[in-house]
């Protein structure tokens, strides 16, 4: 009897235990969850770029710490700019549209007759841009419903670019506290690691800052560099800043999920073709082959990182992302789920080994 009344003393003393520490861990994440995304984003960015921090620290003997907060800062101040560029744009583009149309000054010019040749689409779109280039009230009268929600879709996909802006903004802020902190983030991920899976710490956090780095550079890295070829492209060319912020986006999205980014660019050619002169025309189509081969340079440039993550992983990965957390998400997603998929694979080898060992045995 004594027995079996310390046995349930003890479980009841367990059981209060495991329930306040489960109710403390639970507050505690509904208290970070807000910036949970943001603080994972800033670790993948500080874990990506800290071999920088330290190569310049070791050049110049700047203290880490003060080489986190410049980088930073410049870091801030790159995202600002788009940022800035992209709201004066659309506030500047949005209040002439509105005037040109009050004034009815606006003009759409005529759509070629080599439109028509189009494979498919060729006779509609040139309908569509003849009628918008002689009676624009009308077609916005017949395109009604439709204009409503191309409009609020634009709207959603251009705040949610802003929002995604400041959300780099605030992580890549995240990610300067804890490069100045790297040891010290290195050592508490090592002893969290430790106690979860023994004495394995150390060999997973190397594989998990490899991993990481591998993704970001030869995967995020060559698709941000195909993205900034094709918005310079497109803003040579005079694509409005509204259409353009969001043909950036998509072609981000693209190459971030490993296609072709020609893909999102064939209609801004046909445009293109349709609005310009040949040559321009031309010219324009060269340089978006280029940016959608470009990638074949820029990989093996990086030592083909990220090449050894299957395609569908990171596909998945920045779909699922980018559905769950927006534009965030969508590097974030690329990034955890290669990394779960290539700590998964050392898991499974190891037992595998650790099978086979025995049967030896």
């Amino acid at each position: 009897m004594k027995l079996e009344h310390n046995f349930s003393n003890q479980a009841i003393d367990a059981f209060i235990k495991i329930s306040a520490l489960a109710v403390l861990v639970l507050w505690c994440f509904s208290i970070l969850k807000p910036f949970l995304l943001l603080m994972i984003w800033g670790g993948i960015i500080a874990t990506a770029i800290y071999p920088i921090v330290a190569f310049c620290s070791k050049k110049t003997r700047v203290s880490e710490s003060k080489v986190s907060i410049i980088l930073t800062i410049i870091g801030v101040l790159l995202l600002l700019i788009p940022l800035v560029a992209l709201s004066t744009g659309i506030y500047t583009s949005g209040t002439e549209l509105f005037l040109g149309y009050q004034d009815g000054t606006i003009a759409i010019p005529k759509p070629k007759a080599s439109m028509q040749e189009w494979p498919i689409i060729g006779n509609e779109a040139y309908s569509f841009m003849s009628l918008a280039s002689s009676n624009l009230e009308s077609l916005l009268f017949k395109y009604s419903a439709e204009v409503k929600v191309v409009a609020s879709k634009a709207a959603s996909i251009v705040g949610s670019l802003g929002g995604g802006f400041i959300q780099f903004i605030i992580s890549t802020i995240i990610a300067g506290v804890f490069m100045a902190n790297a040891a010290k983030c290195e050592r508490a991920f090592i002893l969290v690691s430790n106690r979860l899976t023994g004495a394995h710490g150390e060999e997973l956090t190397k594989l998990s800052k490899t991993t990481i780095r591998s993704v970001v550079q030869g995967v995020i890295g060559v698709a941000v560099i195909q993205t900034m070829m094709a918005g310079l492209g497109m803003a040579v060319i005079g694509i409005p800043a509204p259409a353009l912020g969001l043909w950036i986006f998509l072609v981000l999205v693209f190459a971030i999920i490993q296609l072709p980014p020609i893909l999102v660019l064939l209609p801004i050619i046909f445009y293109v073709f349709s609005v310009d002169t040949t040559t321009s025309g031309v010219l324009f189509a060269v340089w978006c082959v280029l940016v959608s081969s470009s990638d074949a340079v820029l990989k093996p440039i990086l030592l083909s990182r990220g090449s050894h993550i299957p395609m569908i992983v990171i596909l998945l990965g920045a779909l699922g992302g980018m559905a769950m957390s927006g534009i965030v998400g969508l590097f974030v997603g690329a990034v955890v789920l290669s990394l779960t998929y290539q700590l998964f694979t050392v898991w499974l080898n190891n037992e595998a080994e650790e099978s086979s060992d025995s049967i030896n045995n």
